[in-house]
This record gives structure tokens, C-alpha cells and sequence, in this order.
């Protein structure tokens, strides 16, 4: 058996190559059962402790051991390999809300012993379940993220604040980690992490618990909680940007827990394991929320959606997060079992220099060798599910909020942005040094507009403290989503400073730079923390002797750098970035003539001999003599560019907007610039300072063109342009709009309450749709800030004028009291919330987490506050907003209650909480809170009759469908049929098969359910995405070649519905003359179909909509069949997915689908005609049918139906069939459990040919059908 190991502190963590491991499931809906009080969670260690402890599960490590060790032995029991401690939050950061922090690392050592012991039980055999002991249980140190982010500020007024710093953090996990692993942990699993930041100081700690160990790396699995279905996270971080993060340490597992269920994090674990080279893992709640903030779904379509997931491939490992039981775990267990693993994919780098094996030290590059114990794998076999890792040389990829990957061999040249570098910008250096970082952002965001994916950071200025300005301003690009979005380059002289910005930079970043100037000893102790932080690194050509101005010098420097990096600090070549020395050509000095050349032919020479390494430079460097003359600095840029990216160069240091087309450059002056760059002659200098005056003669007369070319104004209106303003977060016109508005309007609140409120409606909107994320939202909620404080001087003008008693009188700002309830925590939603509500112009008193009750309402009352606004993410916080209602309308208070978070909704809020207080209200997400507050400020009895309304409607239809809820569960109660008048009495003709002409059909095309297929969600469609236009115009061609046979059959049968089944008799005449049927006394049974019935909702059958038997008539029952093929298809007939999978042929293949479902519409349609018209089928031309041996359908026979040795025939439905017989059904196991109890039954099948499989995978109780046919 192949086994992928790491060393523990006891024995191996491993992921076996044959079989998904089995995680436990929620500790915290188990604990819930127990309905523990505040004594519970007290009595004993926590005495002297004066928060309320109920709800810190940790506390139960202490208190009430029996009860998390019963809960261990339930899962191990239930099928679990690997059991979470209890230890989420025992931390010192998170157990400080609680006043605790003192006893973290107790907790956390008390939870690892726990569970240690438990395991122990089972695999010493000493268990009192024999059926489980002797099992190999793994013990995963749980360690959650705190509640607090290291990327995101808690205070609008402030994005460089940050409640705990990067080492703060660090030392807190150190502290949880290592009494983990004393308690007996065998590996560590840091989950439901939503800040890359977070997560890279958690390694930094458990690279810190190394040395206790005794091995080089400690196991770790790395779980990601996603913000929703888009797979960002909270901080706006693609899942692959996160992973690029944290990849520098060798992972056991990555992967994702908690936000969603499994059907929903299928798309997403489909992404990760495209490129995710570790095991991959995934613990998905048990199903979404309901209304009510609780889970419904079942273990059994659980495990049903975790098995579809398995046999995909896509997981090592296994479990449940939030609402999932033993129960659940033991149904994914049983429905796992036997099923293979995501096979590791064999990539041929890296991560090699994490483990101390000889093959590894003497230089082999396979990957990870010294995690297999195969020889198959060693020797370097990649036919397991690696086609798409062909290329033998990874390359480098950096992120920030998304990733960027640095290879010229499939991306051409990646451009890093200049400008926000104090030595290389006056404008960036002065608005630093002024502290206006808002400003110097917008340069940041214009580079990366200008097309740079990659910014270089440099706060090198001897006014400047570069340290602290460096760490101020990451940190404010991690409040930009149009900034962070792009991988950072922190470049620097000062190490200390270098430092600063990994320490707050949540993606991969580049380092710029370190050199051999220092010695080797310096050289490799600054890498090898370079790389503990997950970055990668500019090498410059320096040493000891100085600057390597010459191809031979460069050669030497480069060559022995790499070898100490790849030998001694053990970086993979695809982090070493070689800075050549870009150096000023064009000086007049002949020392200097061939810098640029020799740059040029060192490129060529790194990439040649030194493997995997990346190159990079400089590029203003180059032209420093022709300063203020940006004509030839440009040229020159672009001209040398060309000729070093076709040697090799990677990447380079370049104002985007100072370069031009190569082939614009005007040809004088391309020569003139050429000459130079590759020192052609002695002369070849003094022509191109010849040139360069003459072009200066025209430079003012350029300006005056392009000032006078940019002269005309926006055609937009001002309230366009500050609806725009808001949902793009940029302020630069802000002012001047507004004075337009002014001008417009007359009044500020009328701007304030029309355009301004309908941007943050349509920011909220886009939120909840998820075009937009957190980050963005609070950007937006910074220019509502901005724009009210531009307006405010008129208010107090208008103020004044209505009231002349006071004109010096400034209007008080709204107040809100915001906290989040008692028992909970979380804060991050809340904090974002504040943002966004300070910006829009209201006074918050944030009272933080775990708050009860009487402290609310006595802030509320101190303050006078307008709103109180609550939060909450666990479902017992809805028990405590439900005591908060209560308690406000014990006092007869009638302040508006705003509540909120993951557990709340709207029809809880109408159902639950408005009957116990008439003033609370839902608030979705903090952008819609916004809109709301604003609302209730400017007209409180409007809006809350607007709202009561909302309420009333939600109850009644709450109260509508539970009690349509409690018939459906009175079988008697069960919908059976329609009235009899509505039946119809005569069949229609029979449709022989026939091929319909596609205008007939293109009418009835769903150009919607074409781009769902797509993966585009229904209906939302956005045309103004190139991407659609194209794929449009795509489609349109493949239709306009009429490049498939649109094919038609239906057969029509008198029948009659008894019980549950449909019953198929003779008709008065023979089928298909369209002939009446007078009743069902002594017609012959030709077929009965067994139809299932709804178990939900209206509990419908196809059979209520077959007249009942007992009304001694028939109604006509009608089959069709349709197909859609491709005209050019393979020989053997086959256009399946499996055989053509380029874009052309996915293309025709969705315009076959949605074709398909207009030609049933079509079929729809003519139907409808033939029943208004004495029952006689409308053909629309005398077509040859063309039924004979098509596609596997068989021949119809006049007047008998197909051959059947029994009277009754079961049609199955399916996803998708193999030519077994075998079927991929819609979940649940309904099918199957009606074939096992009607045995005697002959089942046929009916499908699309793009449905036949070559073989599906099956379980013991799947019952394949007796016959499939496919069209």
C-alpha cells in the first residue's frame, strides 16, 4: 500500500493512498444536547472568572470532562479515523474575550489529553465497542482563527489599525500549538481560517514548536472558510491566492470546512484539486440554514452529497462541520467506504527541501520524495490524474486577493508596477511623508489599471521612518480590494523594514531584495526567513568586492547565489528572482556602453544554466540620463524590453504608462534608441541626444494638443457619476460632483436621500449577489463618508436657516449602540458593520462581543441612541436576540431593534422576534443596515410601516406553509388528482419520428438556460462581460451552420390513474386515430406504470394528473422522445463530453441541450394547436419519418406496443446511465428501494446520448434497469 507520511510528536500522521479518511463532525452541536448552565461551564477551575462563561465550550476541558470525552467515543464509534479536539478556541486572543486568557494553554493541552485518552481506548483495543478498538485514530489539534484579522482594520477612521499585530498573533498560537502536542496531538489543524495573515502566523508558531517534536515539520491540515458560493474569502481572497499564501509549508492536507454544505462546496473542491499538490480535505455543514438558523439536512443525502464529491476524486479526507451528528458521520463512513482517494498529483518540484531524506539533500527534484514510501512513486510514475501538471518546471505564483503567475513561457512578461516607491515617485514620496495614504493608494490602483499584476512597495527616504511606513501602508492596501487585489513586492534596503511588510501582507509576496554583500553566512540566514514567511526573493548582483557591472561579473554572482540558496536555504529555484543590474546607458561614458547588452546576455545566460530561477530588473534605471524627456525614456523602455523578454527575462520594475508599442516607436528614433542599447558605435550616444532636442522642440506644443484633445467634459450626470463613485470606492471627482448636485438639487438632504442613497442600495444589492465582497463594501461606505462630510456645511446651513434660535448650532449626529449578543464571540461582521454605518454619518458605541442584555439597553439609554443594532453567528444567539426583545418590551421601549448575522433571517426576525417586540428588524449585511438607519433617521413611521408590512407578509407565508407542512404529514390529506372537468377526454395522434426543421424550433431557444448550462446563474446573466458576448457569438455561428438533425417521436395512450400507478388500456379505436374514449369498463390493461409521489411540498405525483378510475373515463397519457444531434459526428456515432472536450465542441454541445428543451416547448406549442382543433396533428411538413433504427430507439409497430412479458413497466429516470444498465440517480436512494420491493417489474430507461456513460461506479444496493435506450 502506497502511504503518504509526515512525522508526528508519537507516531506517523499519515493519508493512506487506498482510502478517504473519516474526520469527526460538530463538537458544538453535540455539547448543545446536553443543555448545560452557566455552573457547567464554571464550577471549579473558573470561580473566580467574572464574564459569563456559558457558551465557551473550552471551559468544558475542565469542568466537564466526561461529556467531550463521551462525545469522542460517539464519532470514533460512528466511523471516524481522525477526532478534533475541543480546543477552537483556546487561545489566548479568542479566551480573552471570555476574561480567560489566562487558561488557554491549559485548555488546550486538557483537550488534546482528552482526546488522546479516547483514542488510546480504541487503538489499544481497550474500548467497550470491540467492533471499533483496535482502530488507528488520529488526534487533529484543533486551532480556529480568533475572531480578530490581521488584514482587515476594525476602525473606518483608521485602516493602518489593527487590534493585535503579526507576532502578537504568532505568540498566541505558539502558546495553543505546543500544548497541543504535550497533550498528545498528532497533528495540528488550523481551520475555518478566513485571513491568509492569520494562518501564516500560525505557522510561523508551529515552525517555532519544530525543535520540541524532534522533526523537521510538524503535520498540519489547513481548512478555509469561504465568505459564499464565488469561494472567497472573507477578506475578498480567491482560494488559490489563500493557498499560494501558506504553500510554503509543507501541508498534510488543504481544503475547506464550515459556510456551506456539501452539494455547494462541490464546485469549489473541484478548483482545489486542479492545483492543490497536497491531500485536500473538506467538512461542509450539514446542508445551509434554514429560515430559522439551523440545519435540516439528513445524514443520509448528506453522505449521498459527499459521495458525489468522492467520486469525482476530489478528497483524502472527510467530515462535517456545523448541524452535523454522529449520525452524519457514520452515513458519510458507510457511503465512503471502498471508494478511492484523490490521487496526489506528481508534481516535479518542489517542497523537496522540507524533508531531510539523502535523495532530497543529493539534489533530486522529484516531488516530495520523502512523503512516499512507494517505489512507484519515487521513481517518479505521474499517470494518476496529472495531465494537467505536464510542464517538468513549476513556476512562481504570487498573490494578494488573487494570484499571479510569473512564467514566460505561457504568460509572456509580467510588468511590476514603480510608482509606489518614495525614491522613484516625488508625488508617492510627498504624499506619504503628508500621511495622506487614501491618495497614495489611487496611484497604486492606477498601476494596476495600467496592467501591472505585481507592485513594488519602497519606503526607503531618510525623512521617512520606512519601518513603520511600510507596515501602515500594506496595511491600508489590505483594506483596498483594487489594490490588494495584486501581489506585493516589498522592496527595501532596511531589513527590519522588509520584514514589517511580510509581517502584514496576507498574499505572497516578492522580497526586493537581499545580496551577497554581507557575506554568505548573512545571505542565507535572511533567505531561509524570507522563506519561513512564504515569500519569494529578488536576488541583486552584488557581493562582497561590490556590483557586478560585467557579463562575466554578473555570471559569477548569480551562479554562486543560486547555489547557496537551492544547497544551504533550501528555497525552491521557482522563489529565486535574479536581479542583473539594469544600469544608465546613453551617459557619454564608455565604461557605460555595453551595461545594457550585458544585461540582455546574463538573462540569457540565467536561464540557460541556472534551472527554474526567474529574472527581473529595473527598467527606469536604464534612462535616467534623458530625464524629463519622457518621449525617449519611453521608447528607450520599450526598446529594451522587447530584446530582454525575448532573452528571457521574467518580469521587471516599469511605470506601464511609460512604455509604448515597439512597432509604434517612430523609426528615427527607434534607431536612435537601438543603436545605443546595443552599443553599435562610438557616435551612436551623440545621435540620439541629437534626437532627443528636436523632440523636446515639440513637447510644448504636444501638451497644448493633448490638453486641448481631453478638454471635453463626462456626458454623464452627476448622479450617475456618484452612483459609479460609490460602487467603484473612488472619490477623485467627489467634490465637484456634488457641487453639481448642489446646483441640481438645491438642498443637501435631497441629495443625501435620493442619488447617494440609491448607490449604497444598488453597493448592497451587489453584495448580496455576490458581485461584490467586504472589502469593497466598506470602500464604498468610505466615499458615502466622504461625500457626507463635503455636504455637511450645507446642512448646517439649511439647519440654520429653519431655525434661527441657535444658528451656531451643529446638528448632532445619529447614534447607534452595536455589540454582539451574549455566548457569542464573533465580531468581524459586527466590526465591518460599524464601518460601514460610521461611514454613512452615524456615531457608533461598539460594546464588542459577549454582551448581554442589560448592558445593551443600559448603553443604549446613557447614550440616548437612535438604533440599537445586535450581532450574531451561532444559532444560541438567537435565543439571546429573542431576551433582548423580550427585555425591551418589558420596558415598553420603543427604540428600533436592528439584528444580524449568519444565523439570522428575515423570516426568523417576522416570525420569531417582531411578536415579542414590535420595533426589530433584519439587516442582511452592513451595506443594507446602512440604507436602513438612513431610512429610519429620515422618516421613522414610514419605515417602519414599510417594514411591519414586509413582516406580515413573511409570517403569512410562514404560517401558510407549516400548515401545508402538517397536511402533508396526514397521508390521508395527500392531493389525488384534479377536478374530473379538467381532464381531457380524446388522445392525440401519434408523432412517428421525424426530423423538425431548427427555424421551426430557434423561437423557443432559452438563450438563459443555455448560459446556466454554462455555469452562469439563471437569469442574471451580464452581456456587458466580453466573455458572454463571445460565447454568444460562438453559439450563434454553430447554429447558423445547422450542424445537427433535431429528431421527434411521441405515442399517445388512453389511461387511468389508480392509487399511485398509471394504467395504459386500449382505446375505443386504435391508438393514434385520435379517436374519444368512452369510458374504462372493459378495456384490456396494456401497461401499468408505477409512479412515486412527493414526499414535500405539495406532495404531487405524475399520476394525479391521469383521471382517477374511479370516474369511469380515461384521459389521454402522452410519451415523447427528443434528440438533438450533431451532423458530423465520430464514425461510431459518438459526440460524447468523454470525446470531444475542446471549447467548439462544448459549444455545440450546450446549443444541442438548449435546442432539446425548445424542441419540447416547440412539441408544447403543438400541442396546444391540436387540442383546439378536433385532435388532428399539425404537421408542418409531409416529412419522411425516419424511425427506422435511429440511434437506438426502436422501431415503433402500428397498433402494439414494445414487447413486454409482464403488464407492468417501470420508466426510470436518471443523470446519466452506462450501457450496464447502471444510473446516477437525483439522491436519496428513492429509486432503488422501489425496484428492491417490486422485483418482478421489467424498468426501461430513456435518455439523451450525451447521458450514456462508459461506466459508472456502483454500490451493492444500486439496481441497474433491464433496458436502456438513448437518442
Amino acid at each position: 500500500m502506497a502511504i503518504f507520511v509526515l512525522l508526528s510528536v508519537q507516531k506517523m500522521a499519515y493519508i493512506p493512498q487506498d482510502k478517504i479518511l473519516i474526520l469527526d463532525g460538530a463538537t458544538g452541536t453535540m455539547i448543545q444536547r446536553h443543555s448545560l448552565t452557566e455552573s457547567d461551564y464554571r464550577d471549579g477551575a473558573f470561580e473566580e472568572c467574572k464574564a459569563e462563561l456559558r457558551g465557551n465550550s473550552e471551559c468544558l476541558n475542565l469542568t466537564r470532562p466526561e461529556i467531550i470525552k463521551s462525545i469522542h467515543r460517539e464519532y470514533i464509534e460512528a466511523g471516524a479515523d481522525i477526532i478534533e479536539t475541543n480546543t477552537f478556541s483556546a487561545n489566548r486572543i479568542s479566551q480573552s474575550e471570555y476574561g480567560c486568557g489566562d487558561y488557554a494553554a491549559r485548555m488546550a493541552y486538557e483537550g488534546a489529553r482528552l482526546a488522546r485518552e479516547v483514542a488510546d481506548e480504541y487503538m489499544g483495543g481497550t474500548s467497550e465497542d470491540d467492533a471499533s478498538a483496535g482502530r488507528r485514530i488520529l488526534v487533529a489539534g484543533s486551532m480556529g482563527p480568533t475572531s480578530k484579522s490581521l488584514s482587515l482594520s476594525p476602525d473606518v477612521s483608521d485602516p493602518g489599525f489593527r487590534p493585535y499585530s503579526f507576532d502578537q498573533m504568532r505568540d498566541a498560537y505558539r502558546e495553543q500549538a505546543q500544548a497541543l502536542l504535550e497533550g498528545g496531538a498528532d497533528l495540528l489543524l488550523i481551520e475555518t481560517c478566513f485571513d491568509a495573515l492569520n494562518v501564516k502566523a500560525a505557522l510561523a508558531a508551529i515552525q517555532e514548536c519544530n525543535a520540541f517534536s524532534g522533526a523537521e515539520y510538524l503535520p498540519v491540515i489547513i481548512s478555509v472558510s469561504v465568505g459564499d458560493r464565488s469561494g472567497r474569502t472573507l477578506t475578498g481572497q480567491t482560494l488559490k491566492a489563500f493557498y499560494t499564501a501558506i504553500s510554503h509549508y509543507p501541508i498534510l492536507a488543504f481544503g475547506l470546512n464550515c459556510s456551506l454544505g456539501a452539494a455547494e462546496m462541490t464546485p469549489l473542491m473541484e478548483e482545489i484539486s486542479q492545483w492543490c499538490d497536497c491531500a485536500v480535505s473538506c467538512y461542509p455543514n450539514a446542508g445551509l440554514p434554514n429560515e430559522m438558523g439551523g440545519y435540516d439536512q439528513s445524514p443520509e443525502d448528506m453522505a449521498l452529497a459527499v459521495k458525489e464529491m468522492a467520486k469525482k476524486g476530489l478528497l483524502n479526507i472527510a467530515g462535517g462541520c456545523c448541524g452535523t451528528t454522529p449520525d452524519h458521520i457514520r452515513a458519510i463512513a458507510t457511503a465512503l467506504a471502498g471508494t478511492a482517494p484523490r490521487q496526489l498529483p506528481n508534481f516535479s518540484s518542489s517542497k523537496t527541501a522540507h524533508f531531510k531524506d539523502e535523495k532530497t539533500k543529493s539534489g533530486d527534484s522529484s516531488s516530495k520524495t520523502a512523503y512516499f514510501k512507494d517505489e512507484q512513486t519515487r521513481s517518479g510514475d505521474s499517470s494518476s490524474k496529472t495531465a494537467h501538471f505536464k510542464d517538468e518546471r513549476p513556476a512562481l505564483t504570487v498573490s494578494g486577493l488573487e494570484t499571479t503567475t510569473v512564467d514566460i513561457r505561457q504568460s509572456n512578461f509580467t510588468n511590476v508596477g514603480e510608482r509606489t516607491n518614495v525614491a522613484g515617485s516625488r508625488k508617492f514620496a510627498r504624499l506619504i511623508s503628508e500621511g495622506k495614504y487614501d491618495e497614495a493608494l489611487q496611484i497604486a490602483a492606477r498601476q494596476i489599471e495600467d496592467g501591472a499584476t505585481i507592485i513594488d512597495i519602497n519606503m526607503d527616504d531618510a525623512m521617512l521612518d520606512s519601518t513603520k511606513e511600510m507596515e501602515r501602508f500594506v496595511r491600508y492596501i489590505s483594506n483596498d480590494p483594487a489594490v490588494a487585489k495584486a501581489a506585493l513586492m516589498i522592496d527595501s534596503s532596511h531589513w527590519e523594514t522588509i520584514i514589517a511588510g511580510l509581517k502584514n501582507a496576507q498574499g505572497k509576496c516578492i522580497v526586493n531584495s537581499i545580496s551577497l554583500k554581507e557575506g554568505p553566512e548573512k545571505f542565507i540566514e535572511k533567505a531561509k526567513t524570507i522563506k519561513s514567511l512564504g515569500a519569494a526573493v529578488v536576488v541583486m548582483a552584488f557581493d562582497e568586492d561590490g556590483q557586478a557591472t560585467t557579463l562575466d561579473r554578473k555570471i559569477e554572482i548569480c551562479a554562486r547565489a543560486y547555489r547557496l540558496l537551492t544547497e544551504e536555504a533550501g528555497m525552491n529555484p521557482e522563489n529565486i528572482i535574479f536581479d542583473a543590474n539594469i544600469l544608465s546607458i546613453g551617459t557619454g561614458i564608455e565604461e557605460h556602453s555595453r551595461y545594457a547588452i550585458d544585461f540582455i546576455e546574463a538573462v540569457r545566460w540565467i536561464k540557460s544554466n541556472l534551472p527554474g530561477a526567474l529574472t527581473s530588473g529595473g527598467v527606469s534605471n536604464l534612462s535616467f540620463s534623458f530625464r524629463g524627456n519622457n518621449a525617449v525614456r519611453e521608447a528607450m523602455h520599450s526598446a529594451f524590453l522587447y530584446h530582454a523578454i525575448k532573452a528571457g527575462l521574467d518580469m521587471a520594475i516599469v511605470n506601464p504608462s511609460m512604455l509604448q508599442v515597439y512597432d509604434e516607436i517612430e523609426p528615427e528614433l527607434l534607431k536612435c534608441v537601438e543603436d545605443v542599447i546595443f552599443d553599435r558605435d562610438p557616435q551612436a550616444t551623440e545621435r540620439l541626444i541629437e534626437k532627443a532636442a528636436r523632440m523636446l522642440a515639440q513637447k510644448e506644443t504636444d501638451n497644448q494638443s493633448k490638453t486641448d484633445s481631453n478638454s471635453a467634459t463626462e456626458a454623464s450626470t452627476p448622479e450617475e457619476r456618484l452612483k459609479t463613485a460609490l460602487i467603484k470606492g473612488r472619490s477623485e471627482t467627489l467634490a465637484a460632483d456634488l457641487q453639481e448636485a448642489m446646483n441640481q438639487y438645491g438642498n443637501a438632504v435631497s441629495i443625501i436621500e435620493g442619488p447617494l442613497m440609491e448607490g449604497m442600495e444598488t453597493v448592497g444589492k451587489m453584495f448580496g449577489e455576490g458581485k461584490m465582497f467586504l472589502p469593497q463594501v466598506v470602500k464604498s461606505a468610505k466615499v458615502m463618508r466622504d461625500a457626507v462630510e463635503i455636504l455637511q456645511p450645507y446642512m448646517d446651513k439649511e439647519a440654520s436657516g429653519n431655525d434661527s434660535s441657535d444658528a451656531t448650532k451643529q446638528p448632532a449626529k445619529p447614534k447607534i449602540t452595536l455589540a454582539t449578543v451574549k455566548g457569542d464571540v464573533h465580531d468581524i461582521g459586527k466590526n465591518i458593520t460599524g464601518i460601514v454605518l460610521t461611514c454613512n454619518g452615524f456615531q457608533i458605541r461598539d460594546l464588542g462581543v459577549m454582551v448581554d442584555k442589560e448592558t445593551i439597553l443600559q448603553a443604549s439609554e446613557e447614550d440616548n441612541s437612535d438604533i440599537i443594532a445586535v450581532s450574531g453567528l451561532i444559532t444560541p444567539s438567537l435565543y439571546q436576540m429573542e431576551e433582548l426583545c423580550r427585555e425591551m418590551a418589558a420596558r415598553n421601549m420603543a427604540k428600533p431593534l436592528f439584528i444580524g448575522g449568519a444565523t439570522t433571517s428575515a423570516v426568523h426576525t417576522a416570525v420569531k422576534l417582531a411578536p415579542l417586540y414590535d420595533h426589530v428588524y433584519y439587516g442582511p449585511d452592513a451595506s443594507a443596515a446602512a440604507v436602513m438607519a438612513k431610512k429610519y433617521m429620515m422618516d421613522p413611521s414610514g419605515f417602519e410601516a414599510e417594514e411591519h408590512k414586509k413582516q406580515e407578509e413573511l409570517r403569512t407565508l410562514y404560517h401558510q406553509k407549516e400548515a401545508t407542512s402538517q397536511d402533508e404529514n396526514m397521508k390521508e390529506n395527500s392531493p389525488k388528482g384534479f377536478a374530473y372537468e379538467t381532464y381531457l377526454d380524446a388522445c392525440p395522434s401519434d408523432i412517428p419520428a421525424q426530423q423538425i426543421p431548427s427555424e421551426e424550433v430557434m423561437p423557443y431557444f432559452d438563450w438563459k438556460m443555455f448560459y446556466a448550462i454554462w455555469g452562469v446563474k439563471y437569469g442574471s446573466s451580464s452581456m456587458e462581460a466580453m466573455e458572454l458576448v463571445q460565447l454568444r457569438r460562438d453559439a450563434e455561428e454553430e447554429i447558423s451552420l445547422g450542424n445537427f438533425r433535431i429528431m421527434l417521436s411521441a405515442r399517445f395512450f388512453h389511461a387511468y390513474a389508480e392509487n399511485d400507478d398509471i394504467v395504459l388500456v386500449e382505446g375505443a379505436g386504435a391508438p393514434g386515430e385520435g379517436v374519444q374514449a368512452t369510458g374504462t369498463e372493459g378495456k384490456s390493461e396494456l401497461h401499468r406504470i408505477p409512479m412515486m409521489r412527493q414526499e414535500t411540498g405539495e406532495r404531487r405525483s405524475l399520476s394525479d394528473f391521469v383521471i382517477a378510475k374511479e370516474s369511469g373515463r380515461t384521459s389521454p397519457f402522452g410519451c415523447f422522445a427528443i434528440s438533438v444531434h450533431a451532423a458530423d459526428a465520430h464514425e461510431e456515432g459518438c459526440c460524447c463530453p468523454a470525446c470531444c472536450n475542446r471549447y467548439e465542441d462544448l459549444v455545440g454541445r450546450t446549443v444541442r441541450m438548449t435546442m432539446a428543451e425548445a424542441a419540447s416547448t416547440w412539441l408544447s406549442r403543438r400541442l396546444e394547436v391540436v387540442l383546439g382543433d378536433e385532435m388532428k396533428f399539425i404537421y408542418l411538413d409531409d416529412l419522411t419519418q425516419i424511425a427506422k433504427g435511429y440511434a437506438g430507439i426502436p422501431e415503433p409497430v402500428a397498433d402494439e406496443p414494445v414487447a413486454c412479458d409482464r403488464n407492468a413497466l417501470v420508466l426510470m429516470p436518471g443523470l446519466a446511465f452506462d450501457p450496464q444498465g447502471h444510473r446516477i440517480g437525483y439522491g436519496g436512494g428513492f429509486y432503488d428501494k422501489f425496484l428492491a420491493s417490486e422485483p418482478e417489474h421489467p424498468t426501461v430507461a430513456l435518455c439523451y446520448d450525451f447521458q450514456m456513460l462508459p461506466q459508472l461506479d456502483t454500490e451493492e444496493f444500486d439496481i441497474p434497469v433491464d433496458q436502456v435506450f438513448w437518442a
